[in-house]
């Protein structure tokens, strides 16, 4: 299936499951119309990706230098902008000669400002591995640490749209390829569990039901679909308001049983439910994407062993939050069920 991207050039088209085996867009073509960014901003986001793709660093990279360039300039290719803004920061990344990162005329290169950002990320132990906003901060040491990770959706859609869905990518693999079941993406997503998709997202007899049901068995682990903060990790009352997780659950028993919620970059919340004993993540934990928050069981209002799986954005963690799952997930390059 394909998706219209339309802008400078009508044609200009991407495949909806496409991982970045196609050639990204050259940053002196045709741009697609993007709402938030114009032509320029997105042709010296294609240089990035240019770069990115020369020095081959793996496509996990060129979402953090994006997100990066997006917080510091807006894509924009800035002048020294006075002593009252931010000392002698230039360019795409704000890089200041007086801190060694080159003359005045090298860093309002946008192809010189994408190599020295990359030059200084690989030396990271371990970048491909960290939350966005803590790679990002290393290299550029920010008065303002945090502010990175809610750009990481923007870039990730401008690495998908320009570089033919390279987001959707393996994180790691510098020849971007599809990730596999339990692999990290480039847009830092990855499975919660790997298993069949049972009763979806508000169908018609269950218009309440806010997520899917992921079917796999007692004791299975269940991972952080991302990189986030623990918002919730507790017992889910049922319809009693009883707290009674520790035994199995049945149909109409109410409750979400054992559960965690997890906040992640640009609002996004996830949500785990019925799991077999006590979370093994606390309130206000930070958790890599992958790692394992909990098992898999069958506690609170539940017929068997699965996992209740949502996705709720801007941050709403109630109801009118929720989106479905499935295409959200596709769109990161993790489809649940394991097809796109």
């Amino acid at each position: 299936m394909l998706t219209t991207l339309g802008g400078d050039d009508p044609t200009l088209t991407l495949a909806a499951d496409a991982c970045g085996q196609g050639d990204p867009l050259p940053p002196d073509g045709a741009m697609p119309r993007m709402e938030d960014y114009g032509p320029s901003q997105l042709r010296n986001a294609a240089v990035i990706i240019a770069v990115g793709r020369q020095m081959q660093v793996p496509p996990r990279g060129w979402v953090i230098a994006i997100a990066t360039a997006i917080q510091e300039s807006r894509l924009s290719n800035l002048p020294y902008l006075g002593a009252g803004n931010d000392h002698d920061s230039l360019g795409l990344f704000q890089q200041r000669p007086s801190q060694g990162w080159g003359t005045p005329e090298q860093v309002r290169d946008p192809a010189y400002a994408a190599r020295k950002f990359y030059e200084h990320l690989v030396l990271i132990d371990g970048w491909q591995h960290l939350a966005l906003t803590d790679a990002a901060q290393r290299v550029q040491r920010s008065a303002f640490p945090d502010a990175y990770a809610k750009h990481e959706p923007a870039a990730t859609a401008i690495v998908n749209r320009l570089a033919d869905g390279a987001a959707r990518s393996l994180g790691t693999a510098v020849t971007p390829r599809c990730a596999a079941a339990d692999e990290i993406t480039a847009s830092g997503w990855t499975l919660p569990v790997h298993a069949k998709v049972g009763s979806g997202f508000r169908t018609a007899d269950r218009p309440a039901h806010n997520g899917v049901d992921l079917i796999i068995g007692r004791g299975a682990d269940i991972h952080a679909a991302a990189s986030g903060r623990v918002l919730v990790a507790r017992c889910d009352p049922d319809h009693r308001g009883q707290r009674s997780c520790d035994v199995d659950g049945y149909p109409g028993k109410g409750g979400c049983g054992w559960f965690v919620d997890i906040l992640h970059a640009g609002g996004v919340i996830t949500r785990y439910c019925h799991m077999v004993r006590a979370p093994f993540v606390r309130p206000g934990q930070q958790v890599q994407a992958g790692e394992v928050i909990g098992k898999v069981g069958t506690s609170g209002n539940s017929s068997g062993p699965h996992l209740h799986f949502e996705v709720h954005l801007n941050g709403v963690r109630a109801n009118s939050g929720a989106v479905n799952p499935v295409p959200f997930m596709r769109d990161r390059g993790v489809p649940l069920g394991g097809s796109a």
